[in-house]
């Protein structure tokens, strides 16, 4: 029951209504404090206490009682159980429309540099719209940092490489929402969120013959031409819009001047390069030159891939092989092996056939544009088995 010293009627009126709130023996009380209204727990030996910005008055009471009745929820709703937060909670609610999310989008958007606009649109823009939304809610709105991550997360299985990455993102903005006040310190990220680790998919490589297959059962001469140089340099998607012709030692060479970040190394990337090429083979084992670099030298022309300004080529890709009947077979195919078959599928292709030829692993990695560690973490799969090497020269010697 909460106490009051102050014996006027209107007190006495707001002490019962509040008596009927807070459950007996709670350990609630309301207080005077300076001409304010002061909340105070006694729990357990803990004393904790908050004034309110509500004048000790009737009409103060008449405000405060419904705010006082949300903190009082929201305390037992919350694992902390802390005053503080409650009424951090309770004060983002009732403000919560003061606050223009879309400006604050906009505003951290300076603060990821790194990030190109195809990352931005991927892997920022599709949670901190989630978001949003979740938190222009009219009621059932996220209480807390915690609450906000579980439920924008929620559209992502599980586990996928995807939640990850959005979840980092969110992670990153609420810590500088909150830093920089412009969000309440209850919307602070947790340091963790429950997370179920799924298995890491395998991404299938393209045979030749497949590539071939697409490549005919493709109509369109510009698609037909980037799934080529996809094939034959082990191009990413997003790489198909920086193809530069330079000068070299030998002559003309043709680089890719596309600059990936590195994930976790901040504002590190990969470095422009040198492309390789690693000619698809026809049925009869020839080797296929399709003069892709003279054809980007007179300038060929390579289909519209997306917004130029959020180079979404993988998408677009992604987008252009799935209208594909073949292409479908082809994944289903991948997926009774336990694989998946991806836009990223022609540049597997082109390491397991490097490795197939047997050049080194330093070199491959090189000509893919990343590093050794980051080709084995995606591609040890394709390096020699000298296991089955040894095992099958012993079955020979004894045959």
């Amino acid at each position: 029951m909460p106490q009051t010293k102050n014996k006027d009627l209107w007190v006495q009126h707001y002490r019962e209504q509040l008596g009927e709130i807070f459950a007996k023996n709670s350990g609630w009380y309301i207080r005077e404090s300076r001409g304010k209204i002061r909340i105070e727990i006694k729990k357990e030996g803990i004393k904790q206490s908050r004034t309110l910005p509500f004048d000790w008055s009737k009409q103060g009471f008449a405000l405060a009682v419904p705010e006082i009745q949300q903190i009082y929820k929201r305390f037992y709703e919350s694992k902390q159980q802390t005053l503080a937060v409650a009424c951090e909670v309770v004060k983002v609610s009732s403000s919560a429309t003061k606050i223009d999310f879309s400006k604050l989008i906009e505003e951290f958007k300076p603060f990821v540099p790194n990030a190109s606009e195809e990352t931005w649109n991927k892997c920022y823009v599709p949670v901190l719209l989630k978001s949003k939304e979740l938190f222009e809610r009219s009621n059932r709105k996220p209480n807390n940092g915690e609450e906000l991550m579980l439920s924008a997360l929620d559209q992502w299985p599980q586990g996928t490489r995807m939640r990850q990455i959005q979840r980092r993102s969110l992670k990153k903005f609420l810590e500088w929402a909150v830093i920089r006040t412009k969000l309440p310190a209850a919307y602070a990220p947790p340091a963790t969120v429950p997370e179920i680790k799924a298995d890491k998919k395998i991404g299938y490589a393209f045979a030749d013959q497949q590539i071939l297959a697409l490549i005919e059962d493709e109509k369109d001469p510009k698609w037909q031409f980037s799934y080529q140089l996809l094939a034959t340099y082990g191009l990413r998607p997003a790489e198909l819009r920086n193809l530069r012709i330079q000068d070299g030692v030998n002559g003309k060479e043709l680089w890719s001047i596309y600059r990936k970040s590195k994930g976790g190394t901040k504002g590190d990337k990969t470095e422009p390069r040198k492309l390789q090429a690693l000619f698809v083979k026809d049925a009869d084992g020839n080797p296929i030159d399709w003069k892709l670099q003279e054809r980007i030298e007179i300038g060929e022309e390579l289909p519209p891939l997306g917004d130029v300004n959020k180079e979404l080529a993988g998408s677009s890709l992604r987008t252009r092989l799935k209208r594909k009947k073949l292409y479908q077979q082809i994944k289903e195919d991948a997926k009774k092996l336990g694989q998946e078959c991806v836009p990223y599928s022609f540049r597997h292709r082109y390491a397991k056939e490097s490795h197939a030829a047997g050049f080194p692993t330093s070199n491959i990695a090189q000509a893919m544009g990343h590093s050794v560690q980051v080709h084995l973490q995606n591609y040890a799969r394709f390096t020699p088995d000298l296991t089955t090497d040894l095992y099958s020269k012993a079955n020979k010697i004894s045959a």
